[in-house]
């Protein structure tokens, strides 16, 4: 196998990948360019870890296009001291974003393997302000706690408010909804109490949360 240079590479992304998909922020542009993403690939991937494509993590799980990560993070634009929830650990490279750019960071997986694969590369790079739990989170994750920023790193085949009254006032929730071949990544804002704006950001699509819920049609 053919070695790569991955800070060449990487460079590329954020040049090729990155920036023409309309990422502007200089705080998600700096970081992506310095956090190895190679590091959360599996080995056997490690050399596409820059590739425009979505990367096989196992259990029919994949990571977002490095593009469509780029954008969850600027929508979202977490700061120092608010708090992040992630639904879908994954290999632990948007944790990993998000612990950089916010506070604290809670995510939640339902697959052992992968959350102890994310906790072992979270700890390898020292990063400290992340919780991880295990749970189902596909209808949403109340513990008690609000949160000023809420990825969801797979698909809800139909928008739910299950992930809504988890948000702080102010606080933004990305989340991609539809079906293939196109779904529409959303940033939804909570306003108030019982007020809630939404702003289409990009078609996209990703595989769906399992178990997400979804409207039973009956054909006749």
């Amino acid at each position: 196998m053919t070695d790569v240079n991955f800070e060449r590479a990487r460079y590329n992304m954020v040049e090729q990948q990155v920036r023409p998909w309309e990422v502007l922020s200089e705080r998600v542009l700096d970081l992506i360019d310095r956090l190895p993403r190679e590091d959360f690939v599996p080995v056997r991937y490690r050399n596409v870890a820059y590739g425009d494509l979505q990367i096989p993590i196992g259990h029919g799980e994949v990571m977002m296009e490095p593009r469509v990560e780029a954008r969850l993070l600027q929508a979202l634009d977490p700061v120092p001291g608010e708090s992040a929830l992630e639904i879908g650990t994954g290999t632990g490279y948007v944790t990993a974003c998000l612990s950089q750019l916010a506070g604290t960071v809670t995510s939640v997986e339902r697959l052992d393997d992968l959350r102890d694969g994310a906790a072992e590369r979270l700890a390898a790079h020292d990063i400290r302000n992340v919780r991880l739990e295990s749970g189902d989170a596909a209808q949403g994750w109340d513990d008690g706690r609000r949160y000023d920023v809420i990825a969801v790193t797979g698909s809800l085949p139909e928008l739910h408010e299950g992930f809504h009254r988890s948000l702080t006032v102010g606080g933004r929730l990305f989340v991609i909804v539809g079906g293939p071949p196109i779904m529409e990544a959303l940033l939804i804002t909570r306003m108030a109490d019982e007020q809630w704006a939404v702003e289409s950001l990009f078609d996209t699509s990703i595989r769906p949360l399992v178990g997400a819920p979804r409207t039973v049609r009956f054909q006749l």
